[in-house]
Parts: C-alpha cells; structure tokens; sequence
C-alpha cells in the first residue's frame, strides 16, 4: 500500500494473520500449505501477479512469494486501496468470530461471511483509502532501533564500572587466595568473593545504576559482556579464573578454531593492568596480550 511502484519478497515462516495468530480453516491441507495460500491471496488481494518459488537454502519452510509487477492500471489505486481495507476488516472480523465461536456463538451469524470474500462491505466507518491511516491503533516499531545490550555504552563507563566491581570482589575477602600448583611451586592468586548481583548492585553508585536501568538486562549483561573479567552463574558475580578454563578442543569446528586463534593477542589482559597479583596465567598460556609490545 506505501506505493503503485512497489515490489516485494517474502518468506512465510510463523503463522500469523494480521491480528493475532492464524486460525486453520481446511483440514484437507497441512497447516504451512494453508498458510502460503493465505500469504498468497494476500499479494493478489493487494494486485500483484504473485509468483511462488523455492529457495535453495537449509530450512523445512524454504517457499517464497514475488510480487514485481501489478494486475491493475494505476489510475484504479484507489479502488484498490478500498478492497485491500476490506479485505483486512473481514479478516478481523473473521478473527472475533473464531475466538466468540470458542465460547459457544455461532461462527457465520458473527462473521457475516466476511473471510470468505475480500470484497464483502465492512462497517462504513472503517473504510479507509488511500492516504488515511491503514490500522488505527498500530504502532510500528523505528526505523533505527536502539541497541540497548550494553554494547553502545560509552568506553570509559564500562571501564568503570568493570574495575568498580572488580575491587569490590577482590575487597570482598581480602585474606582469601586461590593456591596454584605450577612447577613444584606455590604461587597466590587473590580471585577475590562471590557476591549476588544484588549484593554488587547496593555497592554501586546511583547515577551508574541510573544508566544500567535503560538497558536490557543491566549490570547482569554489562558483566556478562566482560566475560575476559566476570563469571555470572546462578546469579552471583564470580571473579574469571582462566586456570580453570579448559583448553580449546580439538573437535571444534574448523571455523571456530581459525577465528579463536585469529582473536589470540588482539587485546590487552585486563588482569595483567588491573589486578594486584597480575594474570593468573604465564603470558604464553594466556589469551589475551601482556602489554603492549604483545598485541597483534
């Protein structure tokens, strides 16, 4: 409906109609059959020559639709615009009827016989053109969506707020260490306390609080995102001990050990900088780069 030169591609997936979820009415089909049919009839409703075709990719529901070229002149837009206002007012009112059916009405008294044609009247109050608004109601979501994943915050923030957290678990439990065993001899590593989110949230400042609360999932993903740093399990903030890690296996996918070693050295070990011990790990075993001359 946004214009006469419009095209479009679609790949029909969940079933869907336009208010809710799409409602089978022959059982002679399977459902996804049913479904494309649907989809379809909605593309010759609209005015398209509606082509059908089948992608050559790895899924179960691989049939699309093409709509490239239109079935009417467009000096009868309007026309047009009028039955496709019809066509979705049937369909809603097909889609009451169904629900009231389910709690005893009858289906045809309330539908009127409106989803069997897209040309049946709908009320004359709901018969909108072109250029009026096509769903009263429908909120479309921005054209830009904002990335709230914690992954758009200022560097310096979440700089912050990581060594903030960090201290506070290393502070925690500041006579308690992790003993390692490496080659006969016994070297400390301080990893710090366990604490809830909550725990760590109460020791935060307001205003850092204040910025998490508009992202999705807060300081849980901010900490999450610093997996180099944190652990989050079962709801507690553990420092990362990479000596327990295991080591990469050897079955892993091809594609995945060539990324995991292209991304080897490329940033510096934050322990290294920021922890009172340094890292854990020798700077041959570690994955992350011990200053600067190791960066590749």
């Amino acid at each position: 409906r946004s214009s006469y030169s419009c095209r479009y591609f679609v790949l029909p997936c969940c079933f869907f109609d336009f208010h809710g979820k799409y409602s089978r009415r022959q059982s002679k089909k399977t459902q996804y059959r049913e479904y494309l049919d649907f989809v379809a009839q909605v593309g010759f409703v609209c005015g398209f020559h509606v082509e059908e075709d089948y992608l050559r990719i790895p899924s179960t529901k691989r049939v699309s639709f093409i709509g490239k070229s239109r079935t009417y002149p467009a000096a009868e837009r309007a026309l047009v615009d009028k039955r496709i206002t019809q066509f979705i007012n049937s369909r809603r009112a097909c889609a009451v009827a169904t629900c009231d059916r389910r709690v005893g009405l009858n289906h045809e008294d309330h539908c009127g016989g409106l989803c069997k044609e897209a040309g049946s009247e709908p009320p004359e109050n709901e018969t909108e053109t072109a250029g009026t608004i096509w769903m009263p109601g429908f909120q479309p979501r921005e054209k830009l969506e904002q990335v709230r994943n914690c992954a758009s915050l200022p560097r310096d923030f979440v700089d912050e707020v990581v060594l903030n957290v960090a201290n506070l678990l290393l502070n925690a439990a500041p006579q308690k260490s992790c003993s390692d065993k490496q080659g006969g001899n016994m070297n400390t590593w301080n990893q710090g306390e366990s604490l809830s989110l909550r725990e760590v949230a109460e020791h935060l400042d307001k205003e850092i609080l204040k910025k998490l609360k508009s992202e999705y999932g807060g300081l849980q993903t901010l900490l999450k995102n610093n997996h180099q740093v944190f652990e989050v399990l079962n709801g507690r903030v553990h420092i990362r001990d990479w000596r327990k890690e295991k080591p990469p296996s050897k079955t892993k996918p091809e594609v995945k050990r060539r990324l995991s070693a292209e991304a080897f050295k490329t940033r510096l070990c934050w322990f290294f900088i920021h922890h009172p011990d340094g890292c854990s790990l020798p700077s041959e075993a570690c994955p992350y780069a011990h200053g600067t001359e190791e960066l590749r």
